[in-house]
């Protein structure tokens, strides 16, 4: 079967389970030619399980405008305010701290997000999520 030939390569972060064609999904999708209800309908679907969460997602789109996509794990941002029960972090870090995350919780975000990191081992994963942290205004306790 012959490789059919990459036309664009469009990553988005959208709420789960809640894709519609307005934007950003139809400002990105749009120009490309897909048909962005299919793929609203087929995103949906995927992320039901995730409703809530911000999951990013990186689309595909083909010369005769089909398309695929592949879900990416949602932000260490999202996840460390979820942990948190925070609502956005410091408007200036470093001064103000809004919040605090345990060693656990970033253990358990790391995890989380050890495939779309580029760390070797989840050692250096943690410290990746410590780093969104202290950038976040929150504590790591």
């Amino acid at each position: 079967m012959a490789k059919r030939k990459i036309t664009a390569v469009v990553k988005i972060e959208i709420q789960a389970g809640k894709a519609t064609p307005a934007p950003p999904v139809g400002t990105a999708l749009g120009p490309h030619g897909v048909a962005i209800m299919d793929f609203c309908k087929q995103y949906n679907f995927a992320t039901e399980s995730q409703v809530g969460t911000i999951v990013p997602v990186e689309i595909t789109v083909f010369e005769d405008r089909s398309f695929t996509f592949v879900l990416k794990t949602p932000p260490a941002a999202v996840l460390l305010r979820q942990r948190a029960g925070v609502e956005k972090g410091s408007s200036t870090p470093g001064k103000d701290e809004v919040g605090s995350v345990t060693e656990a919780q970033i253990a358990e975000i790391a995890t989380i997000k050890m495939p779309d990191l580029n760390a070797n081992d989840l050692e250096a994963a943690k410290q990746q999520v410590r780093g969104t942290a202290r950038s976040m205004g929150l504590k790591v306790v």
